[in-house]
Order: C-alpha cells, then sequence, then structure tokens
C-alpha cells in the first residue's frame, strides 16, 4: 500500500509539474516573447547584430548568461535578475529601454515570469557561438584612418604621363591603371559646358551659353582652349546660383527644415535666415574653418561690429534648427532631447562620427 501511494504521489507530481511547465511555456510565448522582440531585440539579439553590454536576450542561455554586469536573468529572484532591476530603475541613466519605461503591464508580465521560474523554450544556443566583443582598444582607434593628420602624400608613377594635366589627374590614372583600364578621350566641348553647368550650377545652360563657350573652348585647331575653360569655371563660381546649388548640401547635412517635426511640427518662422547664410558664406567662398566656428559657437565670437554680430547669430541658426517633440510636457527630456540632437548632429556634421550612443553607452570613438 505504501509503494503504491508513493508511485501514484510521483506520478500526480510529476503530471502537475508538466501542467505547470506548460502553463508557463504558453505564458512565455504569449507575453513575454513578444515583450523582448519589440523592446529588446533592437539591441541585444544575433538578428540585429548588436550586443550591447555584451548581452543578448534572444535565446535562454544568453538571459541565464548575461552580459559584462552579470546574468540577466536569475529564476525566482528579481533581486538578482538584473534585467528586471534595469527596466523598474528609477534612474533614467541605468533604465531599460533607454527610449522611455516599459509599459506597467509588460513590467507585470516579466514580474510574474520571473517568479514562475522564468519558462523559456527557446533553444538552448550556446552565447559562445556569436562573437561578442566588448573590450575597448583605444590606441587601435587611434589608429583609424579617419582620425589621422593630414599628409601631403607622394605623387604615384603612371605610364601615360602625358594625359595627366594636374596632380589629381595623377592619382586617377594610377588608379585605372591599377585596375588595367585606360583614360577615355576628352568630351567634346559642347559636352563639357552642359557638365560645368550642371555640376556647379544644378541648372542647364542656355543654348546662347553653349554656343558661346563651346566657340571660346574649342577654336579651329579642335584642342580644348584651358584657359577658356577656367575661364568658364570662374564665371560660374561668380554667380548666385552656384551658392543655391551647392548650400543644398550642407543643408541636408544640418538636417535643416523650416519646421520642427517631431509631434506638433511648429513652423520655424526664421529658418530662412540660416539658409541664406549658408547661401552666402558658398557664394563668399568663406574659410571652412570659420564657416565651422560661427555656426557652432558664433555667439561667443567677438564680432567687428553690429552686422558681423548678427551674421555669427544667425549662423548658430544650425543648432536651433532640428527635429523637437515641443509637446513633452517634461522639461527636463525635452532639454536631454534636445542637447542630445544637437550634439549627435555636430559630431556628424564636423567629425563624420555619431556620438548620439554615448549618451546610454561607452564605445571606442565616442
Amino acid at each position: 500500500m505504501n509503494r503504491l501511494l508513493v508511485t501514484a504521489f510521483a506520478a500526480a507530481s510529476i503530471a502537475q509539474a508538466a501542467e505547470s511547465d506548460h502553463e508557463g511555456i504558453a505564458f512565455f510565448e504569449s507575453r513575454v516573447r513578444p515583450a523582448l522582440a519589440k523592446y529588446c531585440y533592437e539591441c541585444h539579439s544575433f538578428e540585429s547584430g548588436k550586443t550591447k553590454g555584451g548581452l543578448r536576450v534572444d535565446t535562454r542561455d544568453a538571459l541565464l548568461k548575461g552580459g559584462e554586469s552579470g546574468p540577466a536573468v536569475v529564476p525566482r529572484s528579481l533581486e538578482k535578475s538584473l534585467l528586471f532591476q534595469a527596466i523598474t530603475s528609477k534612474d533614467k541613466d541605468a533604465q531599460m529601454p533607454p527610449k522611455g519605461r516599459l509599459p506597467d503591464a509588460v513590467i507585470a508580465d516579466l514580474r510574474r515570469w520571473i517568479e514562475m521560474g522564468a519558462p523559456d523554450p527557446r533553444s538552448a544556443q550556446t552565447v559562445a557561438s556569436v562573437p561578442v566583443k566588448t573590450a575597448v582598444d583605444v590606441e587601435k582607434g587611434r589608429s583609424f584612418w579617419a582620425y589621422q593628420p593630414l599628409t601631403k602624400p607622394s605623387m604615384p608613377v603612371v605610364s601615360g604621363a602625358a594625359w595627366a594635366r594636374t596632380d589629381i589627374d595623377r592619382f586617377v590614372q594610377a588608379g585605372l591603371e591599377a585596375k588595367r583600364l585606360k583614360p577615355v578621350g576628352d568630351a567634346d566641348a559642347a559636352v563639357l559646358v552642359r557638365r560645368l553647368f550642371f555640376v556647379l550650377l544644378g541648372l542647364p545652360p542656355s543654348p546662347e551659353a553653349v554656343e558661346h563657350w563651346t566657340k571660346l573652348i574649342s577654336p579651329a585647331t579642335g584642342a580644348l582652349d584651358q584657359k577658356a575653360v577656367a575661364s568658364l569655371v570662374d564665371a560660374l563660381l561668380r554667380t548666385p546660383h552656384y551658392g543655391e546649388h551647392w548650400a543644398r548640401h550642407w543643408l541636408d547635412v544640418a538636417r535643416f527644415a523650416e519646421s520642427t517635426g517631431g509631434d506638433r511640427n511648429n513652423i520655424t518662422m526664421h529658418a530662412w535666415r540660416y539658409r541664406d547664410y549658408v547661401i552666402d558664406a558658398f557664394n563668399a567662398d568663406k574659410p571652412f574653418d570659420q564657416f565651422i566656428r560661427e555656426q557652432i559657437a558664433g555667439d561667443l565670437l567677438p564680432p567687428a561690429g553690429n552686422a558681423q554680430k548678427a551674421q555669427n547669430l544667425i549662423a548658430t541658426g544650425f543648432l536651433a534648427i532640428g527635429v523637437k517633440n515641443v509637446g513633452e510636457e517634461d522639461g527636463g527630456k525635452f532639454g536631454a532631447e534636445l542637447v542630445d540632437e544637437q550634439i549627435d548632429t555636430t559630431t556628424r556634421a564636423f567629425l563624420a562620427t555619431s556620438a548620439a550612443c554615448a549618451r546610454c553607452h561607452d564605445h571606442k570613438f565616442d
């Protein structure tokens, strides 16, 4: 009788455990997995190619192993589960996800899941199968080509030296010869005139302009007159259309718009002043270093007079324009996002490096 009772009790316990496992897995699949995929996979999964902090959450083993700080999930222990501590943290610098606190319902689901023992039927794929490098090699980062001082390279040796007219031509020709290619023949004068108009002004030449410059560039000898070509380039650079065309490229870098975008898209009444400042800078051939200083710190530069003071202030429109969530009621959050956007644009525009991730993470170049 005792043996039967023990057997029956064991069978009932096994059945109860199996039912519990089934409920736990069903809960994970219906509530927890969708939440992890929606809020966490973007920065912590094999598919996204990102493992910030050395952490992945797309497998059971990865969650249990955790990242640089330790196990992300410890079954039945909310205190030891760093994932739960991060999503409930009141410290905005430590809170995950960094874009904002999770909905209360999602937090409650993750709490219940951990307390259930964190049932997870996902493949026990070893974390070691996905290479994760978290150590920062500062010296190697400093050797990256973009952070090296400018040097004057030596001229490459080319076989057909007669083709090259300038030092830049020699580099072009060296590249062609490395691929066993030869330069094509010169374009005829009419084609060259049209190309220069489109490249420098973004506008087609009039028939009269094509006829006029073609005669000057290609006299009776048939050879292109390089002095006439230079005269055409100088004439195009003197037109206001040059600045209007090329300023558009910089305005794209500076994320120029005449409204704030974001949630309410308010009109920026005087954005046109910054637009005209950029156009005038191109037309005046303003030195690039001065162009940079005026946009980042024009209000701090000592002006020579009122006109220059006004121009410098307008230049800082670079910092003033951009996307803003003007409907944000939390003043602290609005200010932090405003500064974050300004830093991101400044580093992208002038360093060709995004430092936006440094708001929450330590990266090699940030």
